[in-house]
């Protein structure tokens, strides 16, 4: 059902993945809406207990797409560099396929307090708080990942 990578030198494995999907800064959602147009969606993320999570708005573009189709992919791109003389560029990246859906309840307070650590560490109890004043108008979406692939240039 997943294509193999074609530069197969460039593939790395569970251990790497995991690390750039636990430090990358932001990742692109890639929906699709009920015409079949494709929407991609620059956004913050938190990977643990081995899905993605993202929060949004309870509406908006990204959701009417994945209430139309659960099937998503996710791609970071992390430890860019441009090499002009050798007109290349040093990266590591991951894609995840998955399907996408809506958590609530613990599960929802478990991925907003994985934000607070991985973007605001220092911030704990004021993020305890924040959680608790926002958690009513945040949306969490959980990516159950079905396939991923990972790659890079580091040379």
């Amino acid at each position: 059902m997943f294509r193999e990578m074609r530069k197969k030198s460039r593939e790395i494995f569970a251990d790497n993945i995991a690390d750039i999907l636990k430090t990358a800064e932001y990742g692109t959602l890639a929906t699709v809406d009920e015409n079949g147009i494709p929407y991609a969606t620059p956004l913050s993320y938190v990977y643990f207990d081995n899905a993605i999570y993202f929060h949004s708005s309870p509406y908006g573009h990204k959701l009417d797409n994945i209430a139309n189709n659960s099937k998503v992919s996710f791609c970071v791109v992390t430890d860019t560099e441009i090499i002009p003389e050798k007109f290349s560029t040093k990266y590591k990246s991951v894609i995840a396929f998955g399907t996408a859906s809506w958590v609530i309840g613990t599960v929802k307070n478990a991925a907003l307090m994985e934000f607070i650590k991985k973007y605001s560490p220092q911030y704990l109890e004021k993020g305890k708080d924040y959680i608790e004043k926002a958690k009513a108008a945040t949306t969490v979406i959980k990516i159950e990942i079905e396939h991923l692939t990972g790659k890079a240039a580091i040379k």
